[in-house]
């Protein structure tokens, strides 16, 4: 494990309670299956940390909003399938580290296919400028924040590139200028929660922001499949990027794009059921989508 993963502790005491920790987590890993189960369950860089470290990672914060925003409803007519990788409109996955910036990570990667589709370009943009520079919206950095103000906060100002303004994973003071943005957002619009009609509609269009709770062993663990367990819960606290939707095997599923590196899940993917309601992990409570200049 510890050579898969690239793991080196420090000191002995260290090596034994990672050792401990790794073969608790293991242990929990049965208890992530159900007996319908579509998906598989196992280890991964984050094998050996305790829940209080997981949940740093875990930045998904509502930021409340009185805006009258639009909102993407179901549609009559979608596509069977839909992939928005095979149309080059999202980037390499990327790691978040242990900032609890996924919200960013999500609102980059939805911006990013909206410039592509527009435009024609793929283009890397900056989670630390989210980070350092969005909080007058109510974003708080490694601290947490919400995609749907972020893509607020995008429409204020000019967008970085990541080579330009560059990740390293933790809170610091902004250091952004208007000049140095590469695009800016447009709008922004919120889905129609509790449908997937409605997501998938929203998903057609480009890259949908989305939130899940990716708290338990079950999405923390997962390795491959369709995730179709309802002990993935509801209370949302994870930002991730539905980039495609399609079915196997007669289930309907998203196709989502996690922050966690390419080492975790499908190559740094995750494919999540498609179910009328909250959805599997409540990927149907909150979603927002936004258009570029």
């Amino acid at each position: 494990y510890c050579a898969t993963y690239g793991k080196n502790y420090g000191t002995k005491e260290e090596y034994e309670f990672r050792k401990d920790q790794y073969f608790k987590n293991l242990a929990t890993f049965n208890d992530a299956l159900e007996e319908d189960a579509t998906y598989t369950v196992g280890e991964n860089q984050f094998s050996d940390w305790t829940s209080d470290e997981f949940r740093r990672l875990l930045g998904y914060r509502k930021v409340e909003s009185n805006d009258m925003a639009d909102v993407i409803t179901e549609s009559l007519e979608l596509p069977a399938s839909v992939d928005w990788r095979n149309s080059g409109a999202v980037t390499p996955v990327k790691n978040q580290g242990s900032c609890g910036s996924c919200w960013a990570f999500s609102t980059t990667g939805a911006l990013e296919g909206a410039h592509k589709i527009v435009s024609g370009q793929l283009v890397s943009l900056s989670e630390q400028q989210f980070v350092d520079c969005a909080g007058s919206y109510g974003n708080a950095g490694c601290n947490g924040g919400d995609m749907y103000a972020a893509m607020r906060y995008a429409t204020s100002t000019t967008i970085e590139t990541e080579s330009g303004y560059p990740y390293v994973g933790r809170n610091q003071r902004c250091n952004h200028a208007e000049s140095k943005g590469n695009i800016k957002g447009k709008t922004a619009s919120r889905v129609q929660a509790r449908s997937v009609n409605a997501l998938k509609t929203a998903i057609s269009k480009g890259p949908v922001s989305v939130s899940v709770e990716a708290d338990t062993r079950t999405f923390q663990g997962y390795t491959g499949g369709v995730l179709n367990s309802a002990k993935c819960g509801t209370n949302l606290d994870h930002g991730v990027l539905a980039v495609g939707y399609g079915s196997a095997n007669g289930q309907d599923f998203y196709i989502v794009k996690n922050s966690w590196g390419a080492s975790w899940g499908e190559k740094g993917y995750i494919r999540i059921a498609a179910v009328n309601g909250a959805g599997i992990c409540g990927i149907q409570l909150d979603s927002s989508l936004p258009t570029t200049n």
